[in-house]
């Protein structure tokens, strides 16, 4: 059976890559090949990223744009962020949604640039 598609908000760590929305399958493997292996997330209110659970020991680069999104959305966080970033929404049951807006709106403030169609 065929998930459902649910729109995220992609920041990779390169500031050279741009920062976009895409439907994806909210399936763990998408999500891994998103991040570049194991996911972990980070949990905000309505909200949560995943990120590669390995970044640090990779390592891969900081994603300062993932890491400044997280603080300004009022989710305190105790280390660096590394590679690519992946938010979705909170759904009922423990399942993905999409991003919420007021997340897509804080990063088109935060970084200049229009996400929304």
């Amino acid at each position: 059976m065929q998930q459902q598609l649910v729109t995220v908000l992609i920041i990779p760590a390169r500031l050279s890559e741009r920062i976009r929305m895409e439907q994806i399958e909210p399936a763990m493997e998408m999500c891994q090949s998103i991040v570049a292996g194991n996911v972990e997330a980070i949990s905000g209110r309505g909200w949560h990223v995943l990120l590669n659970d390995q970044a640090i020991h990779i390592p891969l680069p900081l994603n300062p744009r993932a890491e400044v999104l997280i603080r300004e959305a009022g989710t305190p966080l105790e280390d660096t962020v590394s590679g690519t970033a992946v938010f979705l929404g909170h759904g009922r049951s423990g399942t993905d949604q999409d991003v919420p807006g007021h997340l897509l709106s804080l990063a088109e403030r935060l970084f200049q640039t229009r996400l929304a169609a």
